[in-house]
């Protein structure tokens, strides 16, 4: 079957989402809404490729965006700031052709190395990172079936939670989540995304993001951002303090997003992405959860080797540090120009 290669345009985001919730190898992180987030969010330049049959159905799609930084290096990804991406195809040669574009556009483009965070594994020959895993899990349609197979060390911190007065609400703006997640992540000395960046995602993706927020004597504890595509719920980012700790607040608020969403008939929980040997790769093997390795592959073009741009390089341990002590104003007002450049 003969393919020709094409850029999405405004006219093409209906039967592009199409063929992403129709297409197996297809994650929300293909959907086309990405292509205003990271364009509109970010300022970096995208190109949505597809590979579309004489009929005029496409077959394959690849979005991909460039990050070009003076302090992490020139990239061409699919897709940066998401844990999934890659190629999504129905069949091997249709792939084939939107692979082979994407990789004479990074030569063209002169970048550093391309990327593809694939699920499943695909270019064996390129370089790769096995520093990730994600971790998705069944839901079963009764919600205790669901508490019931948490590990009775996690499960009882879930009760603790119930029985200390816990509730939870769905948010109809991003403020509450973005005070509890811009602290989490602060104390944990990473920069913050913009509060733009979660109103437009809330935007762009309607009733498919939402927001969780749980609270205690009126005042919120933790928050956690959701998104939802086909059958599965995805809690990507979330965030909660001290008070949450006290409270099991965390364990309560995941939960929570559990239970609502096997009630609006989710069949898969994706715990999303973890680096092996942290915190949060540890928390969610003890909800029960088995890691699955993440296939991140790098094709080299004009550089020699891979940056290693991850907070657990220890050249990076002296800035997160000092990140922690500034002034939480103050790291939210520069956070959002440092995050863009990592993707």
């Amino acid at each position: 079957m003969h393919y020709t290669v094409g850029l999405m345009g405004s006219q093409d985001r209906a039967r592009w989402d199409d063929f992403v919730l129709r297409c197996p190898d297809a994650t929300f992180f293909h959907r086309a809404g990405w292509q205003q987030v990271i364009e509109e969010s970010f300022a970096h330049p995208t190109w949505f490729m597809y590979a579309q049959s004489v009929q005029g159905e496409i077959h394959a799609v690849l979005p991909l965006a460039q990050i070009k930084s003076r302090l992490f290096g020139n990239t061409l990804c699919s897709l940066p700031f998401c844990v999934y991406g890659g190629i999504a195809a129905i069949n091997a040669h249709a792939a084939a052709v939107v692979d082979e574009a994407a990789q004479k556009l990074a030569a063209r483009l002169r970048v550093d190395h391309l990327e593809y965070r694939h699920r499943q594994p695909h270019h064996a020959h390129w370089l790769h990172k096995a520093i990730y895993a994600t971790f998705r899990k069944p839901l079963h349609a009764d919600p205790e079936q669901n508490m019931l197979a948490i590990p009775r060390k996690q499960r009882a911190m879930v009760r603790k939670g119930i029985a200390g007065g816990l509730e939870s609400t769905q948010d109809t703006d991003t403020r509450r989540f973005f005070d509890c997640y811009a602290r989490s992540v602060h104390r944990l000395g990473s920069p913050v995304f913009s509060r733009r960046y979660f109103e437009l995602l809330r935007q762009v993706f309607a009733d498919d993001c939402e927001v969780l927020s749980v609270q205690h004597g009126g005042q919120a504890v933790c928050s956690v951002l959701s998104f939802r595509f086909r059958d599965e719920i995805l809690p990507y980012y979330g965030g909660g303090g001290e008070l949450a700790r006290m409270l099991a607040g965390n364990d309560f608020m995941y939960w929570e997003v559990m239970r609502r969403a096997c009630a609006a008939g989710c069949a898969v929980f994706d715990f999303g992405r973890s680096k092996c040997g942290t915190g949060a790769f540890a928390f969610k093997k003890n909800w029960g959860f088995e890691p699955q390795a993440l296939h991140y592959d790098y094709q080299l073009h004009r550089g020699k080797q891979l940056n290693d741009v991850q907070p657990l390089n220890p050249r990076y341990q002296m800035l997160i540090k000092g990140w922690r002590l500034l002034p939480l104003p103050l790291a939210n007002l520069i956070g959002p120009h440092i995050v863009r450049q990592l993707g």
